[in-house]
């Protein structure tokens, strides 16, 4: 079985799990429509607080890689689209996970801040650390730092140690298992273009399809779990393809 496809079942199984996500109206311009938009305001909020926790996920391995930075672009789009002020909000969001990627020792205060934001609501922390646990994911494999920063936020947010590890267990087994090969013809199909198209071509492709398929926290509230299972799915099938044609035109 090819890596892509293998991933592509991976992510079905990951919003099986996590399938009670999809049931919350918490996140919507209706909620926020009189928020007033201003960094502070923003980084003491449920999302501002995610969004940091993101960054000191993202950037646990040392880096934020190609992939990461495109799926937290498209988080970014649709978080600011429930606020006020959309483009004023993005910038603002994106200033805080710049200034949270460079800072390490702040993570457990940050995820308790979120904690007590969300008055310990369980659905809702279910909601942020499946994110931060696909995130680690995204590349296929998870480093001791991304680890240790989802470990933490989990004690600090009081998050069931059972479940949690239950869950990261499941990726793991899966991911062994998993055979390390794939078909590039299939990585371009997957993605609509041919091989002779130029890279700037193909990247195009790729960015349309995650803005169409990607389930992210805000654009998940009010689908089906069918769809969101094959939404997840597809997202990674995509993401693999993606990286698999960048590798073989090193």
């Amino acid at each position: 079985m090819s890596n892509i496809i293998v991933l592509a079942l991976l992510g079905a199984m990951f919003y099986y799990i996590f399938k009670s996500y999809t049931k919350y109206e918490s996140y919507s311009k209706a909620a926020f429509k009189n928020f007033s938009v201003s960094h502070d305001s923003l980084k003491k909020s449920e999302l501002g607080l995610f969004v940091a926790l993101v960054a000191k996920v993202a950037k646990a391995d040392g880096r934020v890689d190609a992939l990461e930075a495109q799926l937290i672009g498209i988080m970014f789009d649709d978080i600011s689209a429930v606020f006020p002020e959309p483009e004023k909000t993005k910038q603002i969001l994106k200033d805080i996970f710049n200034e949270e990627k460079e800072r390490s020792d702040n993570i457990e205060a940050i995820a308790q801040a979120l904690g007590v934001a969300t008055q310990r609501d369980k659905q809702k922390q279910q909601q942020f650390m499946g994110f931060l646990i696909q995130l680690a994911f995204v590349d296929g494999e998870v480093s001791q730092g991304e680890d240790e920063a989802l470990q933490t936020i989990a004690a600090a947010l009081e998050f069931d140690p059972k479940v949690y590890h239950a869950i990261f267990e499941q990726f793991e087994k899966m991911m062994h298992n998993m055979t390390p090969k794939a078909n590039l013809d299939d990585a371009y199909k997957i993605l609509g273009v041919s091989a002779s198209d130029e890279m700037s071509v193909i990247k195009k492709a790729y960015r349309k399809l995650v803005r169409e398929y990607h389930p992210d926290i805000i654009k998940s509230q009010g689908k089906s779990e069918a769809y969101m299972q094959e939404a997840t799915a597809k997202t990674q099938e995509i993401n693999q393809a993606y990286e698999m044609i960048k590798e073989a035109r090193k």
